[in-house]
């Protein structure tokens, strides 16, 4: 699903408006071609949990934007009125408008939060390093090599945390990938590659890894394959975020952090 620039413009000032209906505060903290870079705040007490929301960040995976769209729409966000979110919704407008999974200038955004050639990575992180910290961190992509769902588990304390249940309760709506090793790395369970919190490449970060350095905090990165319909990868990410959240939350306690 491609989004000409005018559309998108469109679709970004619309989902603005739901986001503001359901309690967001929507902040402009960049722009990349004319297009705006959006940040949707909707805050708690500052004891409670804070969680951080991702997507967009490869113009060729629609699927992760129009889930957070959806999620928004349904009052999911609304619904934990005690956590503090931020969604970050599209990372890359101008790959999204193009089709394409890099920058026009055919820079991939998230192998770029350690060298800064981006001006979406060199805004995005200015931004996030005013922001307080964070407890969970939830990014949304897919992968036009796999025929399954699957994701990367990054704990600061590398223990293994709640990979499989997400993957398990995300089986109800498409199939788990069963390849053993994934992306260059072997799986620690069914769909699970467990990821300590450094990068695989020294000076091509992505953006999980920026975080996890920026503020220690439990990771996940959903995975789902580009060649099924998209209706099917939507469904999936909003249940592999549900299901990250309500177990994160039955764990966290106040103090935490």
């Amino acid at each position: 699903m491609i989004l000409d620039t005018p559309a998108l413009v469109s679709w970004l000032e619309d989902l603005a408006e739901a986001a503001e209906r359901d309690g967001f505060q929507v902040v402009r903290w960049g722009e990349a071609g004319g297009l705006p870079l959006l940040g949707l705040v909707r805050r708690s007490r500052p004891d409670r949990a804070r969680i951080y929301l991702s997507a967009g960040i490869h113009g060729d995976e629609p699927a992760g934007p129009l889930a957070l769209e959806r999620l928004i729409r349904e009052g999911f966000f609304s619904s934990n009125p005690e956590t503090t979110w931020t969604l970050c919704p599209v990372l890359n407008p101008r790959g999204w408008a193009a089709g394409k999974r890099e920058t026009p200038e055919g820079i991939d955004i998230n192998r770029d939060y350690r060298r800064f050639l981006t001006s979406e990575a060199i805004a995005h992180a200015a931004w996030l390093r005013t922001r307080p910290a964070n407890d969970l961190y939830l990014s949304l992509h897919e992968d036009w090599e796999t025929e399954g769902f699957y994701l990367y588990e990054i704990d600061p304390r590398e223990r293994p945390r709640f990979g499989e249940r997400i993957v398990n309760r995300v089986a109800q709506v498409i199939p788990t990938e069963s390849r053993e090793e994934l992306d260059d790395h072997r799986t620690a369970a069914p769909g699970v590659i467990r990821h300590p919190p450094r990068p695989d490449e020294m000076e091509n970060w992505p953006e999980a890894i920026f975080h996890t350095n920026l503020h220690p905090h439990l990771s996940y990165t959903f995975e789902t394959p580009s060649a099924l319909p998209l209706e099917a990868r939507v469904r999936a990410h909003m249940l592999a975020v549900k299901a990250a959240v309500s177990l994160f939350l039955e764990e966290w306690r106040p103090g935490e952090r």
